[in-house]
């Protein structure tokens, strides 16, 4: 497997839709590629009947097809839906099998708990920020977080922290790193906090809460160095020629990150 995408089989005119990431696939390349670097996020709204539809239809495969269905019928583990699809194109080499046995050998032994908020942080690295909120709000609901190890729960509060500060809803941001810091009393955990208690109240209440936490100088520094970036004004390349067409992509942009 490269970098880039060289498909073998057909393209289907009509793509395979998967909800969790708001991405449509329109061949088998692509869905393994899918598969192969997003495995926290393979579950029932991709692995079923519509997708061993689409794959005899659109891509005309009917035998991949009749070799996946009969798997529904039964509890079957994730390598047996997906091999035969990697096997249809000899898609990984050796070694990216081996990696990839690898990794399901250890999503198997892994607390129910804990992949739960992997997949919460992969839907994070999609962008899929508010279905990334969702999977760590039904996690903290639960009691028995750090069972998982110790410090589990201020992990989550921290990456919930993070899906709420890209959809700019600070002040939810602020209170989750604040549950993070208090949780676990690190100087990242402290870092955060402020941060994003910096970014989004007053100069004066942010100096309030420093000499309340007595913070030490070196984070200080730190901090101020982090938050002079922030104040840095991005350049984004505006195609004048094309706005409208520039519109469209930051509207498709913000649909897909909000699940909208």
């Amino acid at each position: 497997m490269s970098g880039y995408i060289l498909c073998q089989t057909k393209k289907a005119k009509i793509p395979y839709y998967i909800e969790n990431i708001s991405t449509n696939v329109y061949s088998l390349e692509e869905l393994c590629y899918y598969f192969y670097h997003n495995l926290y996020l393979i579950d029932e709204s991709i692995l079923n009947e519509r997708l061993c539809r689409w794959l005899q239809e659109e891509l005309e495969l009917p035998k991949l097809a009749a070799k996946l269905r009969p798997l529904f019928e039964r509890n079957y583990s994730i390598e047996e839906f997906l091999y035969p699809v990697f096997k249809e194109i000899n898609y990984l080499t050796y070694e990216e099998m081996k990696s990839l046995n690898m990794q399901i050998q250890k999503l198997a032994e892994e607390a129910p708990f804990l992949r739960e908020k992997r997949k919460g942080d992969e839907l994070v690295e999609n962008g899929m920020y508010v279905h990334a909120i969702q999977v760590y709000q039904k996690l903290l609901e639960e009691e028995t977080l750090e069972e998982v190890r110790e410090g589990f729960t201020e992990d989550i509060f921290h990456n919930l922290g993070c899906a709420y500060s890209y959809l700019f809803q600070m002040e939810k941001a602020v209170e989750c790193f604040r549950r993070a810091y208090e949780g676990s009393r690190s100087k990242d955990a402290l870092i955060a906090y402020l941060l994003a208690f910096g970014v989004t109240k007053t100069s004066e209440e942010y100096q309030n809460l420093v000499r309340r936490l007595g913070v030490e100088k070196e984070v200080l520094r730190e901090i101020k160095e982090k938050l002079a970036e922030f104040g840095k004004k991005p350049e984004i390349p505006t195609d004048y020629e094309n706005i409208d067409e520039t519109l469209q992509k930051l509207t498709r942009d913000y649909h897909r990150s909000t699940g909208s």
